[in-house]
């Protein structure tokens, strides 16, 4: 009998149709069925010896929820038996009801239920209590989850045992994540989690990748990836993170009309073992980046979102530096701008902030600088040191890419048809904060209000010296330093200025948009005692 391994994660939604996706134990027939009488039903993949499958539930209604049941083969086998949790529902917000976006960054997985937690609370498990405690009550439409999902780099102690038993710890990489294998082992510790898997499965979720889904600063610089490329195991693991990215995460945020016309899909589906076809995709994404776009769109009523992949799109060749590719950034464009009118609100979500700290941004610009060889080669090999030991590759890394966004924000929050706002929503860098942008030199201000939303982590740590660097970098003091090393760096004054107006705020933590018409409010909860949220910030956006 088929076993529900991990899931079920309630996906893409919209106003008639939902995905959820689950992993079996074995190839069966996977069935959703609601208790409206709508559902659907899909057979498995193989990957790598796991077995998938994304259902498509159609003939839903927007404005109604209905709860869930997931069966294999013809067998209950969600929810679980004697679950302490309410049933899982398919909730789909009327047109007119607006949309509450959730976002976050950055989740180590929890301990097990009375370990000792060295992070702190958890904020996934206090949203699923608060939800759980009262089904009812308002909850997120939609929860974004902005890179880190899993930590290939830095694993716990559980499953650093599971890889000493499997390979031991003596040959690189070590006591981190080697092969696809080892990717679902982060996953089922990650999302069979009590309380996030209920969530997962109640809430819909949008994902995208950061570095940590496959390495600390991945795709950092040329270098970097030379030097990675030069080790004997790297290349098993871009590929296997790649591959378990796709299955597990990227997937999921494709609407059926995408998947209907992804030939990957298709082909990885159409084959009892897909594991090859998949490996061939990852090899190509790995050496033409270009040719694939982790990027994709989703619109919520009139909210449009853009979720952009800064990590794999990047070009990485000093004299053409960019953190898109000329498609990917043309891509952006193009769904910035079409039909501009139909949204009220446009979210950027990005995983790595376009608005930092002052002296971060002014540092990340000048190293820029030096490492293209600004102040020659000496300053250039100390440069690409530095920004590897500094984690200097954010948009203030890519300066060209920096002022390109920030052009495009302007253009879209410009003229008749603007929206509201235009948030850029970010995490990363392990704490939270609202900075507002201006256009001094511009020929006519944006009329929509511009903001960097940024909150991290969900569900980490959060040391003494993060804590002091960025209360230090949004000074006035550390503004000052900034535009030495600027002008040392020979670099321009940014095109677009801005201000810090909320935060900096520290601890595992959540933002929740609420997004209705033409007004926008923002509330960030942090994760407290015995599965609590407590609001430290709520704040008007369109006053």
């Amino acid at each position: 009998m088929a076993g529900l391994r991990l899931g079920p994660l309630l996906r893409h939604t919209d106003r008639s149709s939902a995905t959820v996706w689950v992993e079996a134990s074995r190839p069966c027939a996977a069935e959703v069925r609601c208790a409206d009488g709508t559902g659907g039903t899909a057979r498995t993949f193989q990957v790598a010896g796991h077995h998938y499958a994304l259902i498509q539930v159609t003939g839903l209604t927007a404005g109604t929820s209905t709860a869930y049941e997931v069966l294999l083969d013809g067998t209950r086998v969600w929810p679980l038996p004697d679950s302490r949790f309410p049933p899982s529902e398919i909730r789909l917000p009327a047109e007119d009801d607006g949309v509450r976006v959730a976002f976050g960054s950055c989740r180590w997985a929890a301990p097990p239920a009375g370990a000792h937690d060295p992070v702190g609370p958890d904020a996934l498990d206090s949203l699923a209590a608060r939800i759980a405690a009262d089904p009812d009550a308002e909850r997120p439409d939609v929860l974004l989850l902005l890179g880190d999902q899993v930590y290939a780099d830095e694993v716990s102690d559980a499953v650093r045992e599971r890889i000493r038993a499997r390979r031991g710890l003596d040959d690189p990489p070590g006591a981190e994540v080697a092969d696809f294998e080892e990717y679902t082992w982060l996953y089922y510790e990650s999302w069979l989690d009590p309380e996030v898997r209920w969530l997962l499965s109640t809430v819909p979720s949008c994902m995208v990748f950061d570095d940590h889904d496959v390495i600390d600063d991945w795709n950092t610089s040329a270098a970097w990836v030379a030097d990675m490329r030069a080790t004997p195991w790297w290349r098993e693991r871009i590929l296997s993170g790649l591959m378990s990215y796709w299955v597990h995460q990227h997937l999921g945020n494709l609407s059926p009309a995408e998947l209907a016309a992804d030939p990957l899909y298709a082909a990885v589906r159409a084959t009892p073992d897909g594991t090859d076809v998949l490996r061939e995709f990852a090899c190509r994404a790995d050496t033409d980046p270009a040719s694939v776009r982790w990027s994709y769109r989703r619109d919520f009523g009139r909210v449009r979102l853009l979720m952009v992949d800064t990590r794999a799109a990047r070009v990485l060749e000093e004299s053409e530096r960019s953190m898109l590719d000329p498609g990917e950034a043309e891509w952006l464009r193009e769904q910035v701008l079409q039909d501009r009118g139909s949204y009220d609100h446009l979210l950027i979500g990005t995983s790595l902030p376009w608005l930092l700290p002052h002296l971060v941004h002014h540092a990340e610009e000048w190293d820029a600088a030096l490492s293209r060889g600004e102040r020659g080669a000496r300053w250039a090999r100390f440069g690409e040191r530095l920004r590897r030991a500094a984690d200097l590759e954010h948009w203030a890394a890519f300066p060209g890419s920096f002022a390109a966004l920030g052009e495009l924000i302007a253009e879209a929050g410009s003229g008749d048809r603007a929206p509201a706002t235009v948030l850029v929503l970010s995490g990363d860098v392990h704490h939270a904060y609202v900075a507002e942008a201006r256009w001094p030199d511009r020929a006519g201000a944006p009329e929509a209000r511009v903001l960097q939303l940024t909150c991290s982590p969900v569900h980490n740590s959060v040391p003494w010296s993060i804590r002091t660097g960025f209360r230090f970098g949004w000074s006035a003091v550390a503004r000052a330093l900034g535009r030495r090393l600027a002008a040392h760096g020979r670099c321009p004054r940014p095109p677009v200025s801005w201000r810090r107006t909320g935060g900096p705020w520290f601890g595992n933590q959540l933002m929740t948009l609420t997004l209705r018409g033409r007004s926008a409010r923002l509330r960030l909860e942090q994760a407290g005692g015995k599965d609590t949220l407590t609001t430290v910030e709520e704040s008007d956006l369109t006053v």
